[in-house]
């Protein structure tokens, strides 16, 4: 998963899901990271994204509401009921996700830099 490594929501839910994903399924990295500069290199980024995205197998992308579902098809039960947000039409999830971005900075604030994982963490993140 690629996240916003300055916004405080993206903080605040990467500490969610390593909480919520004991099996340690998820990997994360800075949208400002090295892995994130590789993964826009292969191509497939669209332009201006600056929306969580989740690789999978290595080479395909989802963004934006498309990303979180999947992210929550990856966890354990009864978390991974929240994928049913896939009943809803993508142009709607997709809608309300843009409104809350947009918002994202001024209600969870912007860091300056990207927070470093402890000692126990430190294997499930990328540069």
């Amino acid at each position: 998963m690629l996240f916003d490594g300055e916004c405080g929501l993206c903080d605040a839910s990467v500490q969610w899901l390593l909480e919520h994903d004991p099996a340690g399924h998820l990997r994360f990295s800075p949208l400002q990271g090295q892995t994130a500069a590789v993964v826009r290199a292969r191509g497939g980024w669209p332009e201006g994204l600056d929306s969580i995205v989740f690789v999978e197998d290595g080479c395909r992308l989802s963004w934006r509401s498309t990303a979180a579902v999947r992210i929550a098809r990856t966890l354990p039960w009864p978390w991974r009921l929240l994928a049913a947000v896939w009943l809803v039409p993508r142009p709607l999830r997709d809608l309300a996700y843009r409104m809350l971005a947009a918002l994202r900075y001024r209600v969870w604030g912007r860091r300056d830099a990207c927070r470093l994982p402890d000692d126990g963490e430190a294997a499930r993140f990328l540069p």
